[in-house]
């Protein structure tokens, strides 16, 4: 069981102000230390005093980085179908920083993730010569701008020549929005325009304050009627969507935008009536399980450029028509909330050339749910509870769980304060650092501890944050802590006094997968069938690395081929043309200190590019860089190295 210290991740924090209602979303991670502002909870996703602040997207990634850092493992992988064989490497040996891939004609291109950040000479868009399958060159770098990461990267053959297109997101303070490039020479690229990016609603200032020079995650290039396009997936409150005009390429021209607002209250945006889209900005911070909300993350837009399919996280799958860039219009919504692990989730999108298939990827980075029980007494029932991120992970105890009787020991700020106990320590809230408290309750023998909230913050849950503690550790409700010592109120609990027995477990709920759709209706899609792998669907299978990311990422579709890079499960192929049965047909996937020394770690596939019509597949991986894989047929592949 060691091997679930792996998942105890960090979560988007999402919290509510104003007139909003507490959602049920995942706690912030807090110390309670009294000089470190991490604890402010007025740091949340809707800010009137700092504006409004878009969760970075891949959060939860960089939490769970650091959380298997420490971690070594040795663990077998699951037997696998191996008929994908490396062909060639293009080397970038530096932990967690590469990102997507995306190719055209003789060269590939790869992000730079945080770090190195913008200003870094190594940060920005990698160029790759891969005219040699075999032994690829690196070619240059497209510096991003200073403070700023280069998520996506797209370049496509434009009415105005070769053009390439990258997403810039803040790393250090830099700024947002996209850059473009001409690479008809690809190892001397022009530059041709920076876009700023603020939102688009002009009501948003008086709801958020300032939205401006947002993020932009991903972008997609596309051609219609003879004009040249971008659509933007920007990390606006409203209207996350964008098109542009850029068949002049130096120019960029807004045309539209579309946001999932719209599926909650149609014209919401256009009315300007400040209630409703205080109303709609509630709804889209709200969603399904862990990381609730309803922005864009991805989109993928057919060869015509008339249709664009959008990966819209817990809005669902959304498909618009864009015969009229200038008008986005809302086809359907794909959506299956009891799918998968009870996450929405939708990450990543592509349909097949017909668009009667629709393969959608979901992204998930909170495998284990954290689960509470009073034993005893007459309060005795479940309750919510989140694990603390200092304390040793539950997963580590003796049957995977803390439990047993509990101890009121006040705020526990004074080791003095605190009464002699074997058992487990509830603490109050307040005062002192959650660090402190622990220290102190170990010092006094406790062997765990269960910190319930103040009586001011009530039944809000947090993750306990500081310095790491030698015990297991959760943190619940006000009321919890009184139902625990049988009591009504704060002023009834006594120093000392036993509370019931209590159960405190966290139980594998699954990383995430694939969604296969039926579009034999446009209008009314419907959900076929889902496919994990081993380590996805059951993340304390023996043969997963603890230290691994098992959920999807990114995906393509050709031939009913659907090619998907899959963190550390690598790159996966499914036959999806039985919609309802797809059908694991290729997978490359390495493991081992030999590979680990050459990749610079463990496996941790980010991208994935197929060229049209031939074997050949470009895989980024976060930790080694550029992949150039060759699809053998049925049999093995006929390479000795996977």
């Amino acid at each position: 069981m060691k091997q679930l210290k792996a998942f105890k991740l960090g979560f988007i924090v999402i919290s509510s102000f104003m007139t909003f209602s507490v959602l049920a979303a995942p706690p912030p991670v807090v110390t309670d230390d009294p000089h470190d502002e991490s604890h402010d909870e007025s740091q949340h996703l809707l800010s009137i005093s700092d504006g409004f602040v878009r969760a970075d997207p891949s959060a939860p990634l960089v939490a769970h980085d650091a959380a298997v850092a420490d971690i070594i493992s040795d663990a077998p992988f699951a037997k696998v179908i191996k008929n994908l064989g490396e062909a060639g490497r293009g080397e970038r040996l530096s932990a967690n920083s590469t990102t997507d891939v995306w190719a055209l004609g003789n060269y590939a291109y790869t992000g730079t993730f945080n770090s190195p950040c913008g200003g870094d000479p190594e940060a920005g868009i990698w160029i790759w010569d891969v005219r040699n399958k075999i032994k690829p060159e690196f070619a240059g770098i497209i510096q991003s701008p200073t403070g700023s990461r280069t998520n996506d990267v797209r370049v496509a053959t434009m009415g105005s020549g070769d053009i390439l297109v990258h997403s810039n997101e803040s790393c250090d303070g830099g700024p947002g929005g996209y850059e473009v490039y001409n690479v008809d020479d690809p190892l001397n690229p022009v530059y041709l325009a920076s876009v700023r990016i603020d939102d688009p609603n002009p009501i948003t200032p008086l709801i958020f304050g300032p939205v401006e020079d947002v993020g932009v995650h991903n972008l997609w290039l596309f051609r219609q009627a003879g004009n040249d396009y971008v659509a933007v997936t920007t990390e606006t409150a409203y209207g996350n969507f964008h098109i542009y005009d850029i068949t002049d390429p130096a120019n960029p021209v807004l045309m539209s935008f579309w946001g999932a607002e719209e599926l909650f209250d149609p014209g919401v945006v256009a009315s300007g009536d400040f209630s409703r889209n205080l109303d709609a900005a509630s709804w889209l911070i709200s969603g399904f399980g862990a990381s609730q909300n309803r922005f864009l993350h991805d989109v993928t837009i057919t060869p015509d450029g008339l249709t664009a399919y959008l990966a819209n996280w817990d809005a669902g799958l959304i498909r618009l028509d864009i015969s009229d860039v200038s008008n986005p219009q809302l086809v359907s919504i794909a959506i299956d909330p009891t799918s998968e692990d009870g996450e929405v989730n939708s990450h990543s999108v592509w349909p097949n050339a017909n668009g009667t298939i629709v393969v959608e990827g979901e992204e998930d980075f909170a495998p284990f749910d954290s689960q509470f029980a009073i034993d005893t007494g007459p309060n005795a029932g479940t309750y919510a509870s989140s694990e603390g991120s200092i304390t040793t992970p539950i997963t580590d105890e003796p049957g995977a769980e803390m439990s047993g009787q509990t101890t009121y020991v006040g705020l526990a700020c004074d080791v003095a304060s605190v009464p002699p106990g074997t058992g487990i320590a509830l603490i109050q809230r307040g005062v002192c650092a959650f660090t402190t408290k622990g220290e102190n309750v170990i010092a006094a023998g406790y062997s765990g501890m269960v910190v319930f909230n103040d009586e001011a913050r009530g039944d809000a849950l947090v993750t306990m944050g500081g310095s790491p503690v030698s015990l297991p550790g959760v943190f619940v409700g006000h009321s919890t802590g009184l139902a625990i010592m049988g009591v009504a109120s704060a002023a009834e609990l006594v120093i000392g006094a036993p509370g019931e027995t209590i159960t405190a477990a966290v139980v594998p709920n699954g990383w995430s997968g694939m969604r296969i759709w039926s579009y034999a209706d446009p209008a009314n899609p419907i959900l076929m069938s889902t496919f994990n792998t081993v380590c996805s669907a059951n993340p304390i299978d023996p043969s997963c690395d603890p230290r691994g990311t098992y959920s999807s990422h990114n995906v393509i579709v050709e031939d009913n081929k659907a090619y998907i890079s899959w963190y550390s499960d690598g790159v996966v192929v499914l036959d999806v043309s039985d919609p309802a049965n797809p059908v694991e047909v290729a997978r490359y996937h390495r493991a081992g200190s030999e590979f680990e020394a050459q990749n610079g770690g463990i496996q941790d596939v980010w991208g994935i590019y197929k060229i049209p019509d031939q074997p050949w597949i470009y895989a980024s991986d976060r930790n080694g860089g550029l992949y150039i894989l060759k699809e053998y047929g049925s049999g093995s592949a006929k390479n000795g190295k996977n």
